[in-house]
């Protein structure tokens, strides 16, 4: 039996024991459980929740495979999205091969199935709503799975003199961009600064959508896109629009500036991992998304108690906007 089928059953045996059970499930890591959970929850799609801090209904797969794209690190199993996120991207990758030059796009991390925090890597990524597509082209023939597992993106940046390296960086990684960004789903999209400033060399006359694009380390081999909440899905919480302008200027300077040097004498910050995020400092309905469906689970747990009546239960149903 799956080791995922193990771990859901013994949550819903312990969903229907008495309070102090219930409690440890709450205190849970939520990146273990969440983790664990290789299906979508099958309830209506919705985004619940924070980018940083929720979970994900009814998630679709972004097809591994499509005529203008490949997802990468299959084994990850972070293809998955919002309906809207997946559309988002196959329209985005179609319209790049079309318009702009871009062969196609290489996907990186989306979400898990159910969303929510990951075992490894991001701190957002949990609501279905952001993507990393890898500043890398995609080839002219289907990646083998090997490949897509080994192959690594290429760094835009040079990172000794803080700015794109000449030698790989190219004007349609930056008409990808634009058109990512003009796209009117879309709330921020992350960049290396270095990636942010040449956007503005090269933007000419035509700038509003570079508010957007928001500068960020760690972004040197792709950009990450995050798209809006949806118009009535109103468990989901959106970010705040970004700041009116092309965000080019003084803010932009003070990423790319030499870091100060420390005082003499100063000891170095002390560093505390942070404690990490539990099932109970997640929204209320990720508990329904993690346990939805997986009632059948109960019956290949030996000595697995029924399950209390509403512990899985389904989301309300909201028809959203389209």
């Amino acid at each position: 039996m799956p080791a995922v089928r193990i771990l859901l059953a013994l949550l819903l045996a312990v969903a229907s024991l008495p309070a102090l059970a219930r409690d440890a499930l709450e205190e849970t890591p939520a990146k273990i459980l969440f983790g664990a959970a290789r299906e979508p929850a099958p309830l209506e799609a919705r985004s619940i929740g924070s980018y940083a801090k929720g979970c994900m209904a009814g998630a679709v797969a972004l097809p591994v495979d499509g005529p203008y794209w490949q997802a990468m690190r299959l084994s990850r199993n972070r293809n998955w999205g919002t309906p809207l996120l997946v559309d988002f991207l196959e329209k985005l990758a179609a319209d790049g091969a079309k318009k702009d030059g871009w062969p196609g796009l290489l996907v990186g991390d989306m979400a898990q199935p159910r969303g929510g925090p990951m075992l490894t890597g991001h701190a957002s990524h949990q609501i279905g709503l952001d993507a990393d597509i890898w500043l890398t082209p995609m080839p002219d023939r289907r990646l083998s799975a090997k490949e897509r597992e080994d192959l690594s993106a290429v760094s835009m940046v040079d990172a000794r003199r803080r700015r794109v390296d000449p030698s790989v960086w190219t004007p349609a990684r930056t008409r990808i961009i634009r058109r990512a960004a003009l796209d009117p789903r879309v709330s921020r999209i992350f960049v290396n600064p270095a990636i942010k400033k040449q956007l503005c060399a090269e933007a000419g006359a035509d700038r509003a959508w570079l508010s957007k694009v928001r500068p960020w380390w760690g972004h040197d081999f792709h950009f990450h896109v995050r798209l809006d909440c949806p118009r009535g899905w109103t468990g989901c919480v959106p970010q705040k629009a970004p700041e009116p302008g092309d965000g080019c200027g003084a803010e932009l300077d003070s990423w790319l500036a030499p870091p100060k040097p420390p005082k003499p004498g100063a000891k170095p910050p002390v560093v505390r991992p942070p404690r990490p995020v539990t099932l109970a400092d997640l929204p209320a309905a990720c508990r329904t998304v993690l346990l939805a469906g997986e009632a059948d689970a109960r019956a290949t747990a030996p000595g697995a108690p029924p399950v209390e009546a509403g512990a899985a239960g389904p989301l309300p149903r909201k028809k959203p906007a389209d």
